[in-house]
C-alpha cells in the first residue's frame, strides 16, 4: 500500500495525456493529495496547491508519486533528480514508469539512506497462471476502446460509481499503473508476459454467486498496432458478459500513429464482440462512452445523443454526465437469472 498524503509530481511535462496518472489521482483520490509538484516550464496543473517538496513534506506529504508518463515510460535525469530531493525529504517514491525504481542505484542508495520505500507500481504479480477460458460464474463488464488513453478508466470507475447508487454491488479491477495506484490493487497488464494476460485477468476477476459487477479497466485497441495485442488478452481473460465501448471524438488519428486513422465506431464495436465471443459467446454492448473534455457542454450532449441515435445504444460522457444511461441498458439487459450459470459451465 502506497502511504497518503501523495504529491503529484508533473515536472516539466507539457501533454496532457502524459499526465494521466497524476490527473486520475486527482480526480479520483482528491482528499489523499496534498498539492502538485511541478517546475516552472511547465504549463499544466490539477488545480491542486503548487508545492515544493519542502513545504509539501512540511504539510504531511508521505508520498512523491511520479505520476507521469513518457515515451517508453523512462526515467529522466531531471525525474531522479526530483525523486532524491524527495528522499531526502523523507517521502516514500512511488512509480508507473516502466524503468523501475530500483534499477537506479542512486536512488537505491538513497531511499536506503534515508529509511523511506521505492515503489514500483508497474510489477506484475509472481506466478500468474496461463488463461484457461473455463466458464465462471459473475457478472463482468469490460471497458474497450478506439484507441489508447481515451478514457477507459474513468469510464469504468464512473460506471462503478453509478452502479453503486442504484444499490448494486460493483467493484473495480485496475489493469494499469494510475488504476492501480486508485485502487490499491490490480494488474499492470502491460508489464505481463504474453502468455499470462488473459491468465492474469481470470486471476484479478474471479467467479463471484452475487448479483454485483466486476468492473474491468481496458487497455489498448484492437485497432492500435501497438498494443492490439493487450486489448485482445483482456477480452478473453475478462469473459466478459457486457462490453462498454470508449471513444474519444476529438482524436484525428490514432495516439502516436498519424498514418492511423481511428476506426469507426460501429467497425470498432463488431470487432470487439467477435473477439470476445471466444470465451464469452453471449456478450452484448451495453453502451458509448465519449470522452467529450475537450467539447462545451451543449456540443457533448448533442454528440451524445447523436452517436446513441446512430449506433442504437446509450451514450453519455460518464464521468462527466454520469453513467445512469449505461446502468439502466444494464439492468435492462441482465436480470439475476441470466448469471446463474455453474463456475463449471
Amino acid at each position: 500500500m502506497i502511504d497518503a498524503p501523495y504529491l503529484l509530481y508533473l515536472g516539466s511535462s507539457d501533454d496532457e495525456i502524459g499526465i494521466k496518472t497524476s490527473r486520475g489521482l486527482a480526480a479520483f483520490r482528491r482528499d489523499d493529495c496534498i498539492g502538485e509538484f511541478r517546475h516552472d516550464d511547465c504549463p499544466l496543473t490539477l488545480g491542486l496547491p503548487r508545492l515544493s517538496i519542502a513545504t509539501a513534506c512540511g504539510k504531511g506529504a508521505k508520498t512523491l508519486v511520479l505520476g507521469i508518463a513518457n515515451a517508453g515510460g523512462t526515467l529522466g535525469e531531471t525525474l531522479i533528480e526530483d525523486a532524491l530531493a524527495g528522499i531526502a525529504a523523507g517521502m516514500d517514491i512511488a512509480s508507473g514508469l516502466h524503468q523501475r525504481l530500483r534499477d537506479d542505484p542512486r536512488l537505491v542508495a538513497a531511499a536506503k539512506a534515508a529509511g523511506v520505500r521505492l515503489i514500483d507500481v508497474r510489477d506484475p504479480p509472481a506466478r500468474l497462471p496461463v488463461g484457461n477460458g473455463r466458464r465462471r460464474a459473475g457478472n463482468r463488464l469490460l471497458t474497450v476502446g478506439t484507441d489508447c488513453s481515451v478514457g477507459k478508466m474513468y469510464a469504468t470507475l464512473a460506471l462503478r460509481d453509478g452502479l453503486r447508487d442504484h444499490g448494486i454491488a460493483a467493484d473495480f479491477r485496475a489493469t494499469g499503473q494510475t488504476g492501480i495506484l486508485i485502487a490499491g490493487s490490480g494488474v499492470p497488464l502491460d508489464a505481463v508476459i504474453a502468455d499470462f494476460i488473459s491468465g492474469a485477468i481470470e486471476q484479478i476477476s474471479p467467479a463471484r454467486d452475487d448479483d454485483g459487477w466486476d468492473l474491468i479497466e481496458g487497455q489498448g485497441s484492437l485497432f492500435h498496432p501497438s498494443f492490439a495485442g493487450v486489448s485482445t488478452g483482456l477480452l478473453h481473460g475478462a469473459q466478459p458478459a457486457a462490453l462498454l465501448m470508449c471513444h474519444d471524438p476529438s482524436r484525428a488519428h490514432m495516439r502516436g500513429l498519424p498514418h492511423y486513422r481511428v476506426p469507426d465506431l460501429g467497425e470498432c464495436i463488431d470487432a470487439n464482440l467477435r473477439v470476445a465471443r471466444l470465451t464469452s459467446p453471449d456478450v452484448v454492448t451495453v453502451g458509448i462512452a465519449l470522452n467529450t473534455v475537450k467539447l462545451d457542454e451543449d456540443a457533448a450532449r448533442r454528440l451524445c445523443s447523436e452517436t446513441a441515435d446512430r449506433h442504437g445504444l446509450p451514450c453519455t460522457d460518464p464521468y462527466r454526465f454520469g453513467a445512469n444511461p449505461i446502468v439502466e441498458r444494464m439492468l435492462a439487459c441482465f436480470a439475476p437469472a441470466r448469471h446463474a450459470m455453474t463456475a463449471t459451465g
